[in-house]
């Protein structure tokens, strides 16, 4: 502590260079959790859920939305008594989704459909909802009404209230025709569920002329988000080793990831940040290093008068050592202090950002006490370990040749 005080500008720069590089990984790790966490949100609250349950080749075949792999009622038997047994399950909702002709009587295109459970689908997705920008918000979906998406009603110059009408094949190739209202419009969200319309899954089985309560899909919100892997294996275990008539695995479980290109996005935010943890730990490796061995070369006649009284190897490695520990730790106490005071100022300021087609999200960073103690052990675990090979070198000198250095 004595030498460090002793070079006072030399121990303030590099202390400052460690707290700047110990600042700029929480501050990214704090920025890019909020937006993670928040596209992330986006998604599964707003469209897929955490999990979803399919009959073996759905996923694989979705974009056709084939109606010949939906799940029929002693399928759905089965996944309703497997997700009455998990505790980590909040709510599920079923779902049956299908392709369809749009028309308002003066013009038509396709848009896909998801027929949904109001009150459940309210609560695996409830930010849905919040998505609608024009319309009635009381009920999700009403039957005989639509939920058009933003993409479609401005193209087509569909308003609230509007009549239109729906026309799908069945699995058997016949055609059928209902008329609906149009009961709101979604905002547009990024990806593909950007097109999707949401009518009453009664409305959609009596479109589709189905003769029993099969589904699609049925989507999963947990209780924790944490508990996600978990609840993947559970079900793994449970419903994936189930097999059908032919032998083969008769369900496919998928997580959110799976289903949703962003996924990448946000593998991408974590590679990010492993290489900006690599830069702080070159920052701490080379500045520490530095520092100590110069207080090395400064300090030969020092070392060799302690170490001709009789000091031992063992003692002045720790010294040095110990040097280097002080100057991690001062660093990283300096960073942390730092970095909780410039996030608080963010979440202050509100900051608001664009994602896709949504305007003014708000940041909102955030300071998790595990990063910061990550960064600050591993700030100080490199200081000491940059020590290591002056402080070796130091406690290997000769007395007699230390006396006489210069």
């Amino acid at each position: 502590m004595r030498n460090l005080l002793r070079y006072r500008r030399r121990t303030i720069l590099t202390t400052l260079l460690i707290s700047i590089g110990v600042v700029a990984v929480l501050l990214f790790l704090a920025v890019s959790g909020s937006f993670k966490g928040m596209m992330i949100g986006q998604i599964t609250d707003s469209m897929l859920g955490h999990l979803q349950i399919h009959k073996k080749g759905y996923v694989s075949s979705i974009d056709n939305l084939p109606l010949h792999l939906n799940m029929p009622p002693k399928m759905m038997n089965k996944v309703k008594d497997t997700l009455t047994d998990l505790d980590d399950v909040e709510i599920w909702s079923p779902r049956v989704k299908l392709g369809a002709m749009l028309s308002n009587f003066t013009e038509t295109t396709n848009i896909r459909l998801n027929g949904v459970n109001p009150v459940r689908e309210s609560q695996v997705s409830p930010d849905l909802i919040k998505r609608v920008i024009e319309g009635d918000t009381e009920t999700l979906v009403e039957k005989g009404k639509l939920l058009v998406p933003e993409l479609i009603a401005r193209g087509m110059k569909i308003k609230v209230g509007d009549p239109v009408v729906l026309v799908a094949n069945n699995k058997d190739g016949s055609v059928n025709g209902m008329n609906f209202v149009v009961q709101a419009i979604l905002e547009g969200i990024s990806g593909p569920g950007g097109r999707d319309g949401y009518i009453h899954v009664e409305d959609a089985r009596a479109l589709l002329r189905m003769d029993n309560n099969e589904v699609s899909e049925i989507a999963l919100r947990l209780k924790d988000f944490d508990s996600l892997d978990r609840v993947y294996q559970q079900l793994q275990a449970s419903l994936g080793s189930l097999k059908n008539e032919k032998g083969k695995p008769a369900f496919e479980i998928h997580k959110w990831e799976k289903l949703s290109p962003f996924f990448n996005i946000a593998k991408m935010i974590d590679l990010l940040t492993l290489f900006i943890k690599i830069m702080l730990v070159s920052i701490v490796l080379i500045s520490v290093m530095n520092v100590m061995i110069m207080a090395v070369y400064e300090r030969i006649r020092e070392i060799g008068t302690i170490a001709a009284m009789g000091t031992p190897p063992g003692r002045i490695r720790s010294l040095f050592i110990t040097e280097g520990f002080l100057l991690g730790l001062l660093g990283a106490i300096i960073g942390s202090v730092l970095s909780i005071a410039v996030v608080t100022a963010l979440k202050y300021a509100e900051i608001t950002f664009s994602f896709g087609r949504q305007k003014d999200l708000l940041l909102q960073p955030e300071i998790v006490i595990g990063d910061v103690v990550t960064a600050s052990l591993m700030v100080i675990l490199v200081a000491v370990l940059a020590s290591l090979q002056p402080a070796w070198k130091a406690s290997r000198m000769d007395p007699i040749t230390a006396l006489r250095h210069v």
